[in-house]
């Protein structure tokens, strides 16, 4: 999906300085067997949200055997001060993750879409070759070290956006990710580190040696949308499934991450209800045909969300939002609303509560491969 997510995907209304005690308590004694290699992006469906709401909707999301979900969590939010850390809204969400059981695939994102950071503002704006990979992996290190539900890190996400227009730098990404990359891996050997692309940009774009110049670290992932470049809904369910099977050759040698896969309902960018089941079925199978070659596979997303509250101006800490500005669909309000639109309803359940047939089919296709 061609997005720049900002803030993490839950927000709380309530409560969140009394969550932190709640990180380190033991995991749920439950029968559900669940595949840590499958997926759901967990978000709210409003705003208003209290710490029980959230634990059902995390119990509801888990209840399906899901392994694990997502968590985007920048560097402005964990070190807004130089060697200070933050964790107010991390806990949060991490300790619903330990609590359900699910690893995490955390999207840190040095690189997000067209832009860098967000960095914290003690930091600045620096080009990618004064980052500095020390910095990276002190505030990693320290990110790891506190959750251990962490097993898969993205630290750069959309990345083809960021190197279509600065093709000369991905020497210098590449010197950054690799010195990130072993440094973190002395100190967490087994959490695995990649970037990610998003495949319908990739190939609506024409920016394949992007990602073949940066199949680099354990895992080449990718979110995948049936869009064009308007961000209408242009394939079948069948069609979609067979445009999936490009990304193996585009990982070269590489283990497959899909980070984010969805298929939207709203009929004002062409989706139905209907179509997302199909594709869901068809994603699957696409799934089951591929396992080995798949390090994770994460379905976007739980709930949809009110018409209107998918796309911002400006960043906003705390929800699943998007930013217009500076991203490679700002410039065209046309294309941003459809973004919107889609994005908005890109979920298996409504923001009123009412499930849509693919959660069904969702907890169904779960249940035959476990």
């Amino acid at each position: 999906m061609d997005k720049k997510i900002l803030g993490v995907i839950l927000g709380v209304a309530t409560g969140i300085a009394i969550i932190s005690s709640v990180l380190f308590m033991s995991t749920l004694d439950t029968t559900i067997k669940t595949n840590e290699k499958i997926g759901l992006v967990i978000n709210t469906p409003n705003n208003s949200i209290t710490l029980q709401n959230l634990d059902e909707i995390y119990s509801e999301a888990s209840s399906t055997g899901i392994g694990r979900s997502n968590v985007y969590l920048f560097w402005n939010l964990v070190e807004p001060v130089r060697g200070e850390y933050d964790w107010q809204q991390s806990d949060v969400l991490m300790s619903f993750n330990k609590k359900n059981n699910l690893k995490t695939t955390l999207y840190f994102s040095i690189i997000n879409g067209e832009t860098l950071g967000p960095f914290p503002n003690w930091i600045g704006k620096p080009p990618l070759n004064s980052i500095g990979e020390d910095r990276v992996v002190s505030v990693l290190d320290a990110v790891l070290s506190r959750y251990d539900v962490v097993d898969t890190v993205i630290l750069a996400g959309q990345t083809e956006s960021h190197f279509r227009f600065y093709e000369q730098n991905i020497p210098v990404y590449k010197e950054l990710f690799n010195g990130v990359y072993e440094k973190i891996k002395e100190k967490h050997p087994d959490v695995k580190i990649g970037n990610a692309f998003s495949l319908d940009q990739v190939l609506n774009k024409n920016l394949r040696y992007v990602v073949t110049d940066l199949a680099i670290g354990d895992f080449v992932a990718f979110s995948y949308s049936p869009v064009d470049t308007l961000n209408d809904i242009v394939k079948t369910p069948e069609q979609a499934k067979e445009e999936l099977q490009q990304v193996f050759d585009l990982a070269g040698d590489k283990k497959v991450g899909i980070f984010e896969i969805s298929w939207s309902t709203s009929d004002f960018v062409g989706g139905s209800e209907t179509q997302q089941t199909e594709f869901l079925e068809k994603s699957f199978e696409f799934y089951a045909e591929n396992e080995p070659q798949i390090e994770f596979f994460t379905w976007y997303r739980q709930y949809d969300r009110p018409e209107g509250t998918c796309i911002v101006e400006a960043p906003i800490i705390g929800d699943d939002t998007l930013t217009v500005g500076g991203s490679g669909f700002g410039s065209s309000e046309h294309v941003a609303e459809r973004l919107s639109h889609y994005i908005c309803n890109a979920g298996m359940i409504n923001n009123d509560g009412n499930p849509k047939s693919s959660w069904n089919e969702f907890k169904k296709q779960i249940k035959m491969i476990n």
